[in-house]
């Protein structure tokens, strides 16, 4: 099976409860990767999974470091949690860009999944802010200058869009809803697998040697709720997604430039 590297996916709130004339803070520490690292690891397949503090200053920063993995998973990471390791950010070190790394990796032989949430692609504010990084030249998607979500609270179908895939073998025309996506525009010769109105949710092209995927949506809650992750497709899909990426499954791509 494969070796997957996955970053992100971790929070940390902090909250002011005021009753009357007292008040008092708590502060909570949260992660959303497990249905799917469940998943992975029920097929077989290796994670290695570095939350968002930890990320920050061990994820790989070098192509021989991510030759270790066979795919990279971002999944709610903003671009300068990557960018920023604590060495440059609080010591004015320099260090070398993680996300340049990762482009080069994919383009020799590497495979990257970006999965949306409030930090992915442009985010919330548009502070995760990965437009005006060097992965936009590798994923198969282009991305709105902006905040691009698009909050669904009332629920939106994903429809199969009919293409012949590795990755959507076998799985239903319509999948559970989904409460939010992001808004994001299919490059020329990607190919878009499954839709969310009249918007693209899973695409996948290449980049170089190595492949690139885009999922629009969110790999747990809020987006994805507990019908999406409770669906029997849930595991199914995502494995099949990791296959193709890591080369275990094929179909002809044409590049993405």
């Amino acid at each position: 099976m494969s070796r997957v590297l996955l970053a992100g996916e971790s929070w940390n709130t902090t909250a002011i409860h005021t009753k009357g004339f007292d008040s008092f803070i708590t502060s909570s520490y949260e992660e959303g990767a497990g249905p799917f690292i469940a998943a992975l690891e029920a097929a077989g397949h290796e994670v290695t999974y570095l939350p968002n503090h930890v990320a920050a200053g061990r994820f790989p920063r070098t192509v021989a470091e991510l030759r270790e993995f066979d795919v990279v998973v971002l999944s709610d990471i903003g671009a300068n949690t990557l960018l920023l390791h604590p060495d440059t950010f609080a010591r004015g070190r320099s260090r070398l860009n993680a996300l340049d790394a990762i482009s080069e990796w994919v383009r020799d032989g590497g495979s990257l999944l970006m999965v949306g949430g409030y930090l992915s692609f442009q985010g919330i504010e548009a502070k995760a802010n990965y437009r005006n990084t060097s992965l936009a030249n590798i994923l198969p998607v282009e991305m709105e200058l902006g905040d691009d979500r698009e909050e669904t609270p009332q629920g939106i179908v994903p429809t199969n869009s009919g293409v012949s895939h590795p990755i959507v073998t076998g799985l239903a025309e319509e999948w559970p809803p989904l409460l939010g996506f992001q808004r994001l525009q299919p490059k020329p010769r990607s190919q878009v697998l499954v839709t969310v109105g009249q918007f693209p949710l899973v695409v996948v092209g290449e980049a170089g040697r190595g492949r690139t995927m885009a999922f629009a949506s969110d790999m747990g809650p809020h987006w994805v709720p507990v019908e999406f992750i409770n669906w029997s497709g849930y595991s199914q899909f995502w494995c099949q997604a990791i296959a193709w990426l890591a080369g275990l499954s094929s179909t002809k791509q044409d590049s993405v430039s």
